[in-house]
């Protein structure tokens, strides 16, 4: 009996003693995204159906390469049905992503945008190709022969982002305490103040929650894009693809 109540008091010691150093290891930081249609919208905000919004915290401090450490990949961009899945890609810098055509007809996939510049050239159903997203950015990805086709893939220098889910919650987990700078980006809206954000922000020791962030709706960044020429599109003569 001593014993068995000996060993329980080891137990509640261990137990204590590793709270706290899971604690340590980061605080989960929550925000609600509200969106505005448009400018002149007045007070009507939606929280449903909230579009691909991407929220992050970048580090103003130095952290340990641990605390820093994000997972690296595999990361695929799939060309199928004349589509990328997923339609948005949240990656590491230095990460390189595939993108395999699952398509029984050639594909071209480019992007010429600040993010990473490439041109993938024609290659057939079957294949891949990579490309490594070297900095921090956001790259719209294209096809050269289906204009309905495009992507995102962010690219991102800090382990510390959330995707909003549909309802407008985000949650970032796993922060360090300390200072940061809060930045967002949606394909479909921007922040009604710019002069807020992005903005720096500092995150305690516990629970931290960032309140509102409201975004009014824009066109999206993909709408009405050139191909890699930066001509207009044209539909190939007899063919069905």
């Amino acid at each position: 009996m001593v014993r068995w109540k000996f060993r329980v008091m080891i137990l509640g010691y261990f137990v204590a003693f590793l709270i706290p150093v899971a604690r340590g290891q980061g605080v989960d930081v929550s925000m609600k995204v509200v969106i505005r249609h448009g400018p002149n919208s007045g007070n009507t905000k939606m929280t449903m159906g909230i579009p691909d919004v991407v929220v992050w915290l970048s580090p103003l401090q130095p952290l340990s390469s641990m605390q820093l450490s994000s997972t690296h990949g595999p990361y695929r961009l799939v060309q199928r049905n004349k589509e990328f899945e997923p339609h948005l890609l949240v990656v590491p810098t230095g990460s390189n992503v595939e993108f395999p055509n699952t398509d029984p007809f050639f594909h071209n996939v480019f992007s010429l945008f600040n993010g990473k510049r490439f041109d993938l050239g024609l290659y057939e159903s079957g294949t891949s190709r990579s490309v490594r997203f070297d900095r921090e950015g956001v790259s719209y990805i294209f096809c050269n022969i289906h204009p309905e086709m495009g992507a995102v893939v962010l690219t991102l220098s800090t382990p510390f982002y959330a995707i909003a889910r549909k309802n407008g919650d985000a949650v970032i987990h796993g922060v360090p305490p300390g200072s940061y700078r809060l930045q967002i980006w949606s394909e479909q809206a921007k922040p009604v103040n710019s002069a807020n954000l992005p903005r720096d922000v500092q995150i305690s020791a516990t629970e931290t929650n960032l309140g509102e962030i409201e975004l009014e709706t824009t066109p999206s960044s993909l709408a009405g894009h050139k191909n890699k020429f930066g001509e207009e599109y044209h539909p190939a003569p007899n063919s069905p693809y």
